[in-house]
């Protein structure tokens, strides 16, 4: 994994997609490797924002990199702005590639589940498991086929037989049905799941409650329905010496920067783990989608971007 690697690529193609989905592929020189279940960090300078897209190109591929993005109609900015300025010709600021959502590749069996623009990193998956010749199905989940973007490739891709597409708008028999589409548990059986917050909800109880290990269940939220409100509590700054009152309203990573305390934050959701701080003592109120229940019970790392606290915390910063 190549990581804070800082990189000017050019936009060499655009495909306007089904669904509203733009596929971007981007070249540059030397691109560095990447792994299936990376993403791109993507610099908007317009809108001062930065924003993740997982690469949807066949990890093998070195000479462009490809991501799927949809022009999402509850959008903070992001992704409107992508489709704006990401024409043929055009240069882009972007960090990584990153993986926090790798492939287990020698999982006897492995199920992908994919709801609508969350097919992206469950694309580069698929190609890499057929080059490894891994046993694995795609379940691909979208409104309906007329909005289903990469269907011409995906039934054209030498894995075409291990891809099950859902469509709402279609017969009961052809829609995901986890009772049916979920494999036993097994130590050996891996699943992966992105897409829209109540889709992986979903699919991630129904597989924990059916005896999935949760350690093999992996999940990554492109987005998240979160809370960043709550009661005041304080945050102690130690390396700093600073104390500061973390009032309702208030995220820590806000009021550092306005304290001159600068802690790099991107999605502002709690899904991309840039914000991640060593926490020192104290109860923290996580409220991201990024670290695992593990790493939660640690309580030595928080997303200060929106968790909270109780009482005190004590930050490594």
């Amino acid at each position: 994994m190549t990581d804070n690697q800082t990189m000017t690529l050019t936009v060499s193609e655009r495909i306007d997609d089904r669904g509203g989905i733009a596929r971007i592929r981007l070249v540059g020189d030397a691109l560095p490797p990447v792994t299936a279940g990376a993403h791109l960090d993507i610099y908007l300078p317009e809108v001062d924002l930065w924003r993740q897209y997982s690469l949807c190109s066949d990890p093998a591929e070195t000479g462009f990199y490809e991501i799927g993005v949809l022009k999402d109609p509850a959008s903070r900015g992001g992704s409107v702005e992508v489709h704006r300025v990401a024409q043929p010709g055009a240069t882009l600021t972007v960090e990584g590639p990153r993986n926090h959502f790798p492939l287990e590749e020698s999982a006897a069996r492995t199920v992908l589940f994919g709801g609508g623009i969350g097919i992206t990193p469950m694309i580069a998956m698929a190609r890499r498991l057929h080059a490894l010749g891994r046993d694995f199905t795609l379940h691909y989940c979208t409104r309906s086929q007329d909005v289903t973007a990469f269907y011409d490739d995906l039934t054209a891709a030498p894995f075409a037989d291990r891809i099950v597409f859902h469509h709402d708008d279609q017969g009961d028999a052809q829609k995901l049905h986890l009772g049916r589409d979920l494999p036993a548990p097994s130590p050996d059986t891996h699943l992966y799941v992105c897409g829209p917050q109540g889709f992986m909800d979903w699919v991630i109880n129904t597989a924990e409650a059916a005896g999935h290990a949760t350690a093999n269940v992996h999940r990554e939220y492109f987005s998240a329905d979160v809370d960043l409100t709550g009661d005041s509590f304080t945050v102690e700054a130690r390396a700093s010496g600073l104390t500061l009152t973390i009032g309702p309203e208030d995220t820590i990573a806000r009021k550092l920067a306005e304290h001159g305390i600068k802690v790099e934050v991107k999605c502002e959701e709690g899904v991309c783990g840039t914000c991640v701080t060593d926490v020192l003592s104290g109860e923290i109120d996580h409220r991201d989608q990024f670290l695992t229940d593990e790493e939660r019970a640690d309580g030595d790392q928080m997303c200060v971007c929106c968790s909270r606290g109780r009482g005190t915390l004590v930050l490594d910063l």
